[in-house]
């Protein structure tokens, strides 16, 4: 089937949020079509790819219409007779075309939407799965979840400080255990917070609405809510998103909800403690992105015993990886394509971090869509870990279901990451990842 690109069009269409996003179709000269839609981030990382919003009140700023048009135009002009199987040489004409650093010219969310697009419409002229179109003969693992079951920061109104409480099964031996054993916390958290009177709906990404006096009252519920749903010590273990970028301010670290603050060295030794008091494995931003001293002395301080990950920090770039683990800053990054711009320069920072012998973690955004793409690339490019928001709402489930989707298209070879996504060495050698027809590395 040719591949030849003859069709690119852009829409708008709306997030989980009801915020006007990017959606774009491709189509080939074969017949062959694919669909992308970008996801938009609350707490966004400085250096990120940027969104296109229109001037002006309507839509509360948020609208998009000239990011469409930028699609239906100049996007859809320059790749029009370019080979859509070769993703690199698509993604590049993409980023020269727009030539800013940070997309903003033209708008991360339409370059996001179109290479995600074109990837889509590659896999089906082959007749594939986007999953096996990525991976190709390489081996891959069904991903290990990271579920959040109470939701705060930029993502619950600020109701607490920290913005994602998550859990881990990593004593699951399949991806459907390991949502049984999401499913069973997460609805002993509702009865602990209904008990309590504390049960006030769910956050951006459908955890638990956080109602507490401080943070370590969340950290001793979801304790709570594992030990309640019957699971041994072990089976199922804690991660935090901290997000420190948005608490703090002028060097310090500021927790409303509880009216404290901190220098680096003090706000180290808080997030220090919780990882001794509680089973937590993993913490991403524990530090804020523009205090690399403070990651390299996190990260010096829990060694190889907690996954450090770099979202803000990193914002998907593999110059920013590279140089952090030349730094000692992490030991593991969250990927998200949208931050990065292309579905090429998201798979260099998961080149970049297998390099340096990460572990990675495939991440949805708080305002996100029906769009499953991230669970292909997390099993097609065996990232290991997979972090969606929470078991709630159907943006969500929508990405868990496709999951079990492909583990039971896989049948008896289907193989679950488990524990063994936390350890650096199996990223490191693991497959390194594909893109398709002129992106692999």
């Amino acid at each position: 089937m040719t591949t030849k690109i003859v069709r690119v069009t852009g829409r708008r269409i709306w997030d989980s949020r009801g915020r006007p996003t990017v959606e774009v179709d491709v189509e080939f000269e074969g017949g062959a079509k694919g669909r992308g839609i970008a996801p938009a981030g609350a707490s966004r990382g400085s250096h990120e790819a940027i969104d296109l919003r229109d001037d002006g009140g309507r839509l509360g700023g948020f609208d998009v219409s000239a990011a469409v048009a930028n699609v239906n135009g100049e996007i859809a002009t320059a790749l029009a007779e370019m080979d859509g199987a070769d993703q690199r040489a698509v993604d590049e004409r993409l980023v020269a075309l727009d030539g800013t650093p940070q997309k903003s010219r033209l708008g991360g969310h339409a370059l996001i939407a179109t290479s995600m697009a074109v990837l889509h419409a590659a896999a089906s002229a082959r007749g594939l799965p986007l999953w096996r179109h990525l991976a190709g003969e390489a081996p891959v693992r069904l991903p290990l979840p990271q579920v959040q079951i109470f939701g705060g920061g930029a993502h619950a109104g600020r109701r607490v400080d920290i913005q994602d409480f998550l859990v881990m099964p990593v004593g699951a031996r399949s991806f459907d255990e390991a949502m049984v054993m999401v499913a069973e916390v997460y609805r002993a958290a509702g009865e602990l917070m209904r008990a309590a009177g504390r049960l006030c709906g769910v956050a951006d990404e459908g955890g638990w609405w956080p109602d507490f006096k401080a943070n370590e009252e969340a950290l001793d519920m979801v304790a709570r809510s594992i030990e309640r749903a019957g699971f041994r010590k072990g089976e199922v273990v804690m991660a935090l998103d901290i997000a420190a970028s948005e608490f703090r301010a002028d060097g310090r670290y500021r927790l409303g909800l509880e009216n404290r603050e901190f220098d680096t060295a003090a706000w180290i030794e808080v997030v220090l403690g919780w990882t001794r008091a509680y089973p937590i494995v993993s913490v991403e931003d524990p530090v804020a992105e523009d205090d690399p001293e403070g990651m390299r002395a996190f990260t010096a301080a829990v060694g190889d015993k907690v996954q450090v990950i770099g979202d803000d920090f990193l914002v998907t770039s593999a110059a920013r990886i590279a140089d952090a683990a030349r730094e000692g800053q992490c030991n593991a990054v969250l990927l998200k394509p949208n931050q990065a711009g292309t579905i090429t320069e998201t798979v260099e920072a998961l080149a970049a971090a297998r390099e340096a012998g990460w572990t990675t973690v495939v991440s949805a955004r708080s305002g996100e869509t029906e769009d499953v793409a991230i669970a292909h690339l997390a099993v097609g490019w065996n990232a290991g870990q997979l972090k969606v928001g929470s078991f709630a709402r159907s943006e969500r489930m929508a990405k868990w279901n496709e999951c079990l989707r492909i583990e039971a298209e896989l049948g008896s070879s289907a193989r679950f990451a488990g524990r063994e996504a936390l350890q650096g060495d199996q990223a490191k050698s693991a497959s390194s990842g594909k893109t398709g027809r002129g992106t692999s590395r």
